[in-house]
Order: C-alpha cells, then sequence, then structure tokens
C-alpha cells in the first residue's frame, strides 16, 4: 500500500520561504509521477508543480520562478521550495503521486501554507 506524508507547512510572513517535504513508502513499479496541489477554502483543488521518474518538471504558468519541485529517490521523498511568499500562495498543501500500469493515483493528507504579516 502506497502511503505519502507532507511536512514543512507553517505561517510565514510575506517574501519569506518554506521547503516542503514529501515522504512516499510502499513498492512503486514503473513510471511514475509525483506533484504538489494546493488547495484554498472555497477554491478547486490546483496544480502547483510536478515532477515524473525521468525528471521532467511541469511548473503552474503563475508560480514559475518562486516554487521549485525536486525528488530524491534514495529517501524516496520530494520537495517543493517555495520562495517570495505572497498572501496569495495560503492553501493546504498536498502531496500527490500516481503510478503504471494502472494510473493508480495516492495523495496524503495535506500541509497547511499560511502567508500574512
Amino acid at each position: 500500500q502506497v502511503q505519502l506524508v507532507e511536512s514543512g507547512g507553517g505561517l510565514v510572513q510575506p517574501g519569506g520561504s518554506l521547503r516542503l517535504s514529501c515522504v512516499v513508502s510502499g513498492n512503486i513499479f514503473g513510471v511514475n509521477v509525483m506533484g504538489w496541489y494546493r488547495q484554498a477554502p472555497g477554491k478547486q483543488r490546483e496544480l502547483v508543480a510536478s515532477i515524473s521518474s525521468g525528471d521532467t518538471t511541469n511548473y503552474a504558468d503563475s508560480l514559475k520562478g518562486r516554487f521549485t519541485i525536486s525528488r530524491d529517490n534514495a529517501k524516496n521523498t520530494v520537495y517543493l521550495q517555495m520562495n517570495s511568499l505572497k498572501p496569495e500562495d495560503t492553501a493546504k498543501y498536498y502531496c500527490n503521486i500516481i503510478t503504471a500500469p494502472y494510473w493508480h493515483d495516492y495523495w496524503g493528507p495535506g500541509t497547511q501554507v499560511t502567508v500574512s504579516s
């Protein structure tokens, strides 16, 4: 069974930085894509960034240049470096993985990020 656990969220002032981590457990076979999503109250969940097992990355256009996704396969961990944070970045951030061959989808419980002065 695949499980994901996020960490690193918290309260930060505008302009500050945070690094989120997501540790995945369980056996993953074949091609996979891990991603960070976020959801603010009253809003739909949206993709922040993703990274494939081949290290192809994808970002929301509005976040390019501020957020960086990376993965450390030896530690079974994916990271999201968040810089120049703005109040509009306030949301609960979720880690996700989809895996071949059936493209099963797994989610972590989320970690809260609040950007406020």
